[in-house]
Formats: structure tokens, C-alpha cells, sequence
């Protein structure tokens, strides 16, 4: 380590602002430079959100809306965000004293504990609670994913994540049809290459900050971006992908997409998933999901 990268490493902390360790080998000098930067970013975003934010509408949905959101929202408003945005907010004045009876007599909603101690919620509750700093509204923020953003990505059987899975190999073939044949040539399946970035929503895969961009679309614009974030990691990286020669040589290369200035530059990273894989109908994912669903009930 150089000098410049031993100085970076002294003034940025070990842990994020939220609490998640830095990985070895992080490149603590690329991310100064880069986060000088952003800040900039970030004050020109909380100006901007400030003013929308005055309106009695300001978060209905509207194409204003859809920019703002995928241009980022800053951490003050993002709970608030969130929760109108995935209809928790709906939900949670729909049912008063819900979350506090569930606590106070001991019920439990099955749903949610069958979610949470499933592998990979651990990540998702925390970062949920973290943003909220309510556990009311995690709760219902939980429920808003589980119930209607992500269904059945947490159930015992996962079939929603097990078919998305599968639906992400053939958007693979149709767009990195190179990258796909490599796939299948090695016997790989798609599970054992991604299932950790959808069931983890890329929480503990992603830089934090990248992964709460990613999560401000999630919750406005559904699971479609998730598709979006996978495509495009595949895509930009392709070339280093199909250098790959073996079975564990693909593997690797499949977890060194996800660290890098690609992925660490969140808001060049933003607009290159909504560009970089092209167009992503929802009526393609929707007959792609039912088509691999129905296989996956037969098996």
C-alpha cells in the first residue's frame, strides 16, 4: 500500500456510516476521491428533494417522482419515502396497533418470522431498522417486501426467488448470449452464481451506499431493478467473465464483478442500470416468470 492509500485509510473509518465492515482489500483512496465527489452530489440532491418535499403531493407517483428517486433520495427523507412509496406507510395506518398488540401479546405473524429467519433476512431487517429507526415502520417496511414487492422470495419454498433466478438465465441469453453459452458449457447453474445477490437484495455484495440506491428504486419501481443490477454488472464485465476456463474460474469472476469503482461510484453505477442492459418490459419478465414458475411446480 502506497503512501496516498495509507493516508486515505487513516481518515475513512473501518466500519461505514452504517455500521458494516470494510472488506479486505478495500481501496480506501478511490473511495475518498470518489465520495469528495458525491458529497457534492449529495447537497444538490437534498436542495432539490428539499423544495419537492414542500408539496402536500410530493411523492405521488409521477415521472418527476421516478427521476428524483432514481437520481437518489437523501437519508433524511428516505424512510419516509419508502414507506409511501411500497404502500407501507397505507398499510400501517390501515392497521393501528397492530405491530404493538403482535408484540405485547406474544402473537406471531408467521409470514414475517418465516422471512426473517430465513437465510439472508438477517442483512435486510437491520438495514431496514437502520433507515427507519422505528421498529414499527421496519415492520411494516418488512411487510411491504415480503408481501408484495418480493413474493415468495422468503417463503419456506422460495419459489419466487428460485423462478427469478431463473428468469435472470434467460434475460442473460438474450442479451449476453456469449456469457450464457459460457454458463451452460460448464454445467453451471444460475443458483449457485446469484442466489446471495437476490436473497441479500445485494446487502453485504454491494457497497452500502450503492445498495440503498438500488433499494429507493426497489421500492418504487418493484423487482424489476434487481434484473437491472444483475444485467448490468454481467454485461459491463463481460469480456473479464468469458476469460474464465473453468467451473471455480467462473465463480470467482462472478464475485469479483460486484467489488470495484463500477459498483463503488453508486451514482454513475444508478444511471448505468437503467441504460446498460436496454429494455426490460415487464410483460417479458411476467410470461418469463410464469413460463419457469410452472416448470419449477412440476420438478
Amino acid at each position: 500500500m502506497d503512501k496516498c492509500d495509507e493516508t486515505a485509510k487513516d481518515r475513512i473509518p473501518r466500519v461505514d456510516a452504517y455500521g458494516f465492515e470494510r472488506p479486505d482489500g478495500f481501496d480506501y483512496a478511490a473511495y475518498e476521491e470518489f465520495y469528495s465527489q458525491y458529497l457534492t452530489i449529495l447537497t444538490r440532491r437534498a436542495m432539490k428533494w428539499s423544495k419537492m418535499m414542500q408539496k402536500s403531493s410530493a411523492v405521488e407517483k409521477s415521472m418527476k417522482v421516478k427521476r428524483y428517486i432514481r437520481k437518489g433520495i437523501p437519508n433524511e427523507h428516505r424512510c419516509y419515502v419508502w414507506m409511501i412509496v411500497s404502500g407501507a406507510q397505507a398499510q400501517m395506518e390501515q392497521n393501528p396497533g397492530y405491530y404493538h398488540s403482535v408484540l405485547q401479546e406474544g402473537q406471531k405473524n408467521a409470514k414475517l418470522v418465516d422471512a426473517v429467519v430465513t437465510d439472508g433476512m438477517n442483512f435486510i431487517t437491520g438495514i431496514l431498522i437502520l433507515v427507519a429507526k422505528e421498529e414499527e415502520k421496519a415492520f411494516w417496511l418488512l411487510d411491504a417486501l415480503v408481501g408484495h414487492i418480493l413474493p415468495d422470495y422468503y417463503s419456506p419454498t422460495m419459489m419466487g426467488l428460485k423462478t427469478d433466478q431463473e428468469v435472470l438465465g434467460d434475460l442473460v441469453k438474450m442479451k449476453i448470449p456469449a456469457v450464457a453459452e459460457l454458463i451452460d458449457r460448464h454445467g453451471l447453474m444460475w443458483t449457485l452464481l446469484v442466489s446471495r445477490w437476490f436473497i441479500c437484495l445485494f446487502i453485504d455484495i454491494l457497497p452500502v451506499e450503492t445498495v440503498l440506491r438500488i433499494w429507493d428504486c426497489l421500492f418504487y419501481e418493484g423487482s424489476k431493478v434487481l434484473f437491472r443490477v444483475a444485467l448490468t454488472l454481467i454485461k459491463h464485465y463481460q469480456s473479464y467473465i468469458l476469460e474464465a476456463k473453468n467451473f471455480p474460474d467462473v465463480c470467482d469472476k462472478f464475485k469479483d464483478i460486484t467489488k470495484g469503482p463500477l459498483v463503488t461510484e453508486c451514482h454513475l453505477f444508478m444511471q448505468k442500470i437503467f441504460t446498460e442492459p436496454g429494455s426490460l418490459s415487464r410483460n417479458t419478465i411476467f410470461k418469463l416468470r410464469e413460463h419457469h414458475a410452472q416448470l419449477l411446480t412440476q420438478e
